[in-house]
């Protein structure tokens, strides 16, 4: 995997998706992201190809889609409060839990617990809870280019 994220031109920005496949907003979640994903590649393709002209805000979205029905470790879980804002999003991914260590206890009782879908941009350190698309997608287009970052 760090072959296929950290290639010639530097890392690519990960976004990991916690999929619950039979949950229909899971489902919604993956289809939006594989869009984005599979538009984002024909984007860089064309630019590769083309003059460099006016780059569509869909452009931006250079990522490489991770897509797991794992729950997250006890680290992942922590940078995921951490990027919802702290404490205040515990009870959003873990059910029931009142803070982080009680969230951290149920996540290792039961992976069932972590509420998904839920994405994850770990390079920016954003993440979105539930199917919300424009949130999702706000997420995705401000990722920085290939060529922003170098």
């Amino acid at each position: 995997m760090w072959k296929r994220i950290f290639g010639e031109h530097g890392a690519k920005n990960v976004v990991t998706l916690f999929h619950k496949p039979s949950s229909a907003a899971s489902t919604r979640v993956l289809t939006v992201l594989k869009q984005a994903h599979a538009q984002a590649v024909a984007h860089s393709t064309e630019d590769q190809a083309s003059s460099h002209q006016a780059q569509s805000k869909l452009e931006r979205m250079e990522f490489e889609l991770d897509v797991t029905d794992a729950p997250p470790t006890s680290d992942q879980l922590k940078n995921i409060l951490e990027y919802l804002g702290g404490p205040s999003a515990v009870s959003k991914v873990i059910k029931g839990a009142q803070n982080e260590s009680d969230a951290m206890k149920k996540l290792e009782a039961d992976g069932e617990a972590f509420e998904r879908p839920v994405v994850v941009d770990w390079n920016q350190g954003k993440a979105v809870v539930g199917d919300n698309e424009s949130e999702i997608l706000s997420l995705l287009r401000s990722i920085p280019k290939e060529t922003d970052k170098a």
